[in-house]
């Protein structure tokens, strides 16, 4: 038992790195602080200060315009991290550590100053492609395979927190995948120190290569405890050649409104296994002319299983503009393929609302712990629906009903319920009676709010 502890605790002391020296004075010279300067305007007045009206108001005011006295603009800076990724002076780092600014000045290891300019940015996953003019080659970093760093590896982040110069600190991978609030977010957790300043720094694997780009910390005070997160290099480089050959980005459109397929869902669908994106809605783009519907569940992209709606929204921003691609369906208890050529994101048209009969026949019936009526014209105005609008207008929920549970609330206008268009109360009654035939357990509605779209499923079980 001793003899299996012992071999159990030396494991872990034989995979740490004796010093991580040698890997620091590699990758050091390629990686550079970044100070932005910016001019904002003073505001007018005492602001917030003291509140409006007070006595004091007017000496505020006065104290501003004596240190301050025509208004004029001050100069703002700001600091940040880069790293060089080719020899002829392309810098990679954060877009918020350069967004605004009108002056960016690049220092490297050495001591050496230069001034950037910006070759093009992505709010989208907060990357930014700087370039300098060098009389030498630079040293230069290249992109490590983030798809292949496993949690538990040893990393090291480089960069210029809270403006003290180059530092290096070491920790490990904490997790893979992690999503913060874009939507092409793929970040690497890390307990390596990351801190103010090291926006836009590289996060080296052991092999001096760039697994990620230092972008954000989880933090109540300002500072590292440990939970930094880097965008994956699979996701930065793709960006970096785009910003580097267009100036911009050029992600691929499928033209779709998605969302995930829940538990009920799938059995509403009768589906074998929770899995796929919903389509809840086909605008006029490239799903729509392959003959994409409302209601498909999309299995498959190009080739490559789609589990959620995350993942496929990152595989078709990263497949080529204008690539025409396999996608596999599940529609009416079976799979379909269709071809469809992709558009561009960037470039994509607001989605068309689909035209409908208008209504006649108002009336109004409570089901399902639902108070519903037809679209009449007064609902239609009230609830600033255009004239193409169809379905029924959910008037009130019962808080203690299943629907107010999956979060239908007063001012929705469900326009489908099995996947077939309502213009009638009856028509829904109809549905129902349909699914509890077919011994579904329950039922799929199509619900608007604010003419935004999604699938709900309800129990029909009596």
């Amino acid at each position: 038992m001793g003899l299996i502890v012992t071999l159990a605790m030396a494991m872990p002391a034989a995979a740490r790195p004796d010093s991580f020296s040698d890997l620091a004075d590699k990758v050091s010279p390629s990686v550079v602080n970044i100070t932005t300067s910016t001019m904002v305007a003073e505001r007018s007045g005492p602001g917030a200060i003291v509140p409006e009206g007070s006595p004091f108001e007017e000496f505020f005011r006065q104290f501003q315009d004596r240190n301050n006295p025509e208004g004029r603009p001050r100069r703002r800076s700001a600091l940040g991290s880069g790293f060089v990724v080719s020899e002829d002076g392309y810098i990679v780092t954060n877009n918020h550590v350069i967004d605004g600014a009108d002056e960016i000045l690049v220092e490297f290891f050495e001591g050496e100053s230069l001034d950037a300019t910006v070759v093009g940015t992505d709010p989208k996953t907060d990357i930014a492609l700087l370039k300098v003019d060098a009389d030498k080659a630079l040293p230069f970093v290249s992109f490590a395979d983030s798809d292949t760093a496993r949690v538990g590896d040893w990393v090291l982040a480089v960069g210029n927190p809270l403006g003290q110069g180059f530092s290096v600190s070491a920790g490990i991978v904490s997790a893979r995948n992690r999503a913060l609030s874009g939507t092409y977010d793929d970040y690497i957790q890390t307990d390596a120190a990351i801190n103010r300043g090291n926006s836009g720094g590289p996060l080296f694997n052991m092999n001096g290569k760039v697994v990620g780009v230092n972008t954000a910390i989880l933090s109540p005070n300002g500072g590292s405890i440990g939970i930094g997160f880097s965008m994956a290099s699979n996701v930065v480089s793709r960006v970096i050649d785009q910003l580097k050959e267009y100036g911009e980005t050029r992600r691929g459109w499928l033209g779709v409104r998605i969302q995930d397929v829940s538990d009920d869902v799938a059995e509403a669908m009768e589906m074998d296994d929770t899995r796929g994106a919903l389509v809840t809605d086909v605008p006029e783009g490239p799903a729509a002319e392959a003959g994409m519907k409302q209601g498909d569940v999309i299995l498959s992209f190009d080739g490559r299983e789609v589990t959620d709606t995350r993942e496929l929204v990152r595989v078709v921003g990263n497949t080529e503009v204008g690539k025409t691609v396999r996608v596999v369906i599940y529609r009416d208890g079976a799979t379909k393929t269709l071809k469809v050529t992709l558009g561009r994101r960037e470039e994509a048209e607001a989605a068309a609302v689909p035209a409908a009969q208008s209504m006649d026949e108002p009336g109004q019936a409570t089901i399902m712990g639902l108070k519903l009526s037809v679209l009449t014209e007064e609902l239609r105005q009230k609830l600033e629906l255009g004239d193409r609008a169809n379905g029924l207008v959910v008037l009130d929920v019962d808080q203690a009903s299943e629907a107010y549970e999956k979060g239908l609330r007063a001012g929705d206008l469900i326009t489908e319920a099995g996947q077939q268009t309502l213009t009638r109360i009856d028509d829904f009654q109809d549905r129902i009676e349909a699914a509890r035939e077919a011994g579904r357990k329950s039922l799929l509605l199509l619900v608007r709010r604010a003419g935004e779209p999604r699938f709900v499923a309800l129990s029909v079980v009596e």
